[in-house]
């Protein structure tokens, strides 16, 4: 089961726990110090599924704005504890679900580290950029294309 909720929607106890998701992976897994906490969840969707232990897949998701004409998803994460069991895969299909159902006619960007390319591509998502370094750590911007007018929902 998947949830989603707005920054104002979020409980205390779900702010923290995927604070601590985001960290616990980006941060100390990936041995990357940055600002995780960048004024941006305000804005954000906040997208996750759950066991009895906490969070285990989480994604937050920009719809368009008139300052960008497009969706983005980004801090895909899986617990490491639920790796391997699909939710990878889970959460970019709800996470494409949101933002075609909510914008069908902007394209979905996201800047995925270079090693999840195919896994993108799974997806649709094409690169649109040249590699670049993100906080230390090889990066490209990929876009999927709009939804209205394709048969690009159907993954």
């Amino acid at each position: 089961m998947w949830t989603c909720k707005t920054f104002s929607e979020l409980s205390l106890a779900e702010l923290y726990e995927l604070l601590k998701l985001r960290q616990e992976v980006f941060v100390v897994e990936q041995t990357c110090p940055y600002l995780d906490a960048d004024g941006k969840d305000m804005d954000a969707q906040h997208l996750w599924s759950a066991d009895e232990h906490g969070m285990t897949a989480y994604a937050r998701i920009f719809l368009p704005s008139a300052a960008e004409p497009y969706a983005r998803i980004g801090r895909v994460i899986t617990a490491a504890r639920a790796r391997g069991l699909g939710l990878g895969q889970e959460l970019m299909q709800a996470a494409i679900g949101l933002c075609t159902g909510r914008a069908p006619e902007a394209p979905i960007r996201l800047g995925a580290q270079v090693y999840l390319k195919r896994f993108y591509r799974s997806f649709g998502f094409v690169e649109i950029s040249a590699e670049y370094l993100e906080d230390d750590i090889p990066h490209v911007d990929m876009e999927r294309p709009a939804a209205v007018g394709t048969d690009a929902d159907e993954h």
